[in-house]
């Protein structure tokens, strides 16, 4: 009884989304509506649709598990994640105005006509596509938790995650055929059942914590301090960790797109406002209430577990509503990386080399479909043997935040040019992967910096060095030039449909 009514309520929250999608489903006209939805949502929708992405499934197992484990050092996410929202807000007007005014789709796409390179586009194309397919097979694996908790002791490691795949791939199926719109109203839904709802029921068991002699006298001291200079992971390393997080999210290709999703360059601003008390209210009290639960019995043994073991003294239907948390977060995760991957490979690799601008979204569709089959795949073969795809996970996200560079310096700096671009871009995703395989953790030679900083170091120098080293045609100077001008047109620019390709010399070399 108790697995069904566990199963059950996965299986009614399911088909909420379904029922919710389809009577907001709205036929695709184009390319750029399926990549971007449009460009039509409002700061609520863009707010909770980069939340939904921003804090992943795993929030509340692997980060939840961190806090438990090791203390306060698991709040790391919330520095970084604080510093992002204020990166979004001036991230904001550029992004937008390029993105509608020559009709961007995606992150590469947008790289590729900052610096007029094709090259370029490719390159941030697959160092994204590479980078986050560990990540979708982990989240899919990760819904094995939820549905052995949920079955109550009925069904085993290996066939919850079996059954956590089969869930999660054929919600995939309306990812495929809505697109970012779909995404972004999915989003919503799952929104308020992960992070407000979600609240609500941490608060709660909060209370009963404390309550219940489970309070800060209980948790072991040495759960309350980060790693210092004579620390074995070194004094720089929490600098480190909160650096990469606040730079890399933003190179993630599936956060980056939901700046195009969004109607004007306000509506991004307001959603940056409004995204950080949220992050910071959910997000806190999550990472308390693990930390008070370290001491709560069974979780020292299985930190990970931290979510479901607590949630365990409001009963099945307690149980059953922390696995549809679970499942909402990794919903919005999972979807919003193979709709956003999907549509970058076909728009900046399939696009580029067929020399084309693609108008139909058919060919993204099929990318998507394709990539949630491997994805799949990947995670029933690799069930029993999660522990290797985690270190090459940690080795991607060291490896992400290698577009940091040329992403910034590219919106912000008009110096920076296609050699550079490439280079540095090249030289830090090789750098990184090389630290990483000798310094998995930290490096201690470097104070405990981690791989993915040093190597960001290197890929700084060889950008600016390039930038400076490299002069750039004057046909190339004006064309970047006019690119900047438009940032400092009216605003009625920023509500404008985009210009024609063809119309602009500055987006004339892109497909």
């Amino acid at each position: 009884m108790d697995m069904l009514i566990g199963y059950g309520g996965i299986a009614l929250f399911f088909g909420l989304i379904v029922f919710v999608l389809e009577r907001t489903k709205r036929k695709e006209v184009s390319f750029s509506d399926y990549a971007t939805g449009g460009r039509s949502f409002g700061s609520i929708f863009s707010t909770m649709a980069f939340v939904n992405t921003w804090f992943p499934g795993t929030i509340f197992i692997s980060f939840a598990g961190l806090a438990a484990g090791a203390g306060v050092i698991g709040f790391y996410v919330l520095h970084y994640s604080l510093l992002a929202v204020v990166v979004m807000f001036f991230l904001a007007k550029p992004v937008h105005v390029w993105g509608k005014k020559f009709d961007i789709r995606t992150q590469a796409d947008l790289l590729g006509l900052r610096y007029n390179s094709k090259p370029v586009r490719v390159i941030a194309a697959l160092i994204g596509i590479v980078a986050t397919v560990p990540w979708i097979i982990l989240g899919m694996q990760s819904l094995g938790l939820v549905f052995r908790y949920l079955s109550f002791g009925s069904v085993g490691a290996a066939a919850a995650i079996v059954i956590g795949v089969i869930v999660i791939s054929a919600r995939q199926i309306w990812t495929i055929k809505f697109g970012m719109r779909g995404i972004v109203i999915s989003d919503m839904v799952q929104g308020i059942f992960a992070y407000i709802l979600g609240t609500f029921a941490i608060l709660g068991l909060l209370v009963w914590l404390v309550t219940n002699g489970h309070g800060f006298a209980q948790v072991d001291p040495a759960h309350f301090h980060l790693p210092g200079p004579t620390s074995e992971l070194g004094g720089l390393y929490f600098f480190a960790i909160v650096l990469t997080g606040a730079l890399g999210g933003w190179c993630w290709p599936d956060i980056f797109v939901r700046l195009f999703s969004a109607k004007n360059t306000k509506t991004i601003k307001q959603s940056a406002v409004q995204a950080a008390p949220l992050l910071l209210i959910f997000g806190s009290s999550l990472l308390l209430l693990s930390l008070l639960a370290s001491s709560y019995p069974g979780v020292k043994d299985a930190p990970d577990d931290v979510w479901f073991i607590v949630s365990g003294v409001g009963g099945v239907l307690m149980v059953t509503f922390a696995g549809i948390c679970v499942l909402a977060a990794t919903m919005g995760n999972i979807g919003a990386n193979l709709q956003a991957l999907g549509t970058q490979a076909a728009n900046d690799v399939i696009g580029v080399g067929r020399a084309k601008r693609l108008d139909d979204p058919k060919s993204a569709k099929i990318v998507v479909g394709a990539l949630t089959v491997i994805s799949a795949l990947g995670a029933l073969a690799l069930k029993n043997v999660s522990g290797g795809l985690v270190v090459l996970a940690l080795v991607s996200y060291q490896g992400i935040v290698q577009l940091a560079p040329t992403l910034f310096f590219g919106i912000f700096w008009r110096r920076g040019n296609a050699v550079s671009a490439t280079a540095s871009m090249l030289t830090g995703f090789a750098t990184a992967c090389v630290l990483q395989w000798f310094y998995p953790v930290s490096i201690p030679w470097l104070g405990g910096l981690t791989s993915g900083v040093a190597a960001l170091v290197v890929n700084a120098l060889v950008y600016v060095i390039c930038a400076f080293a490299i002069r750039q045609p004057l046909a190339e100077q004006d064309r970047v030039k006019q690119l900047f001008d438009h940032l400092r047109e009216s605003p009625a620019a920023d509500e404008s449909a985009h210009r024609p390709l063809a119309e602009s010399s500055v987006g004339s070399e892109r497909n």
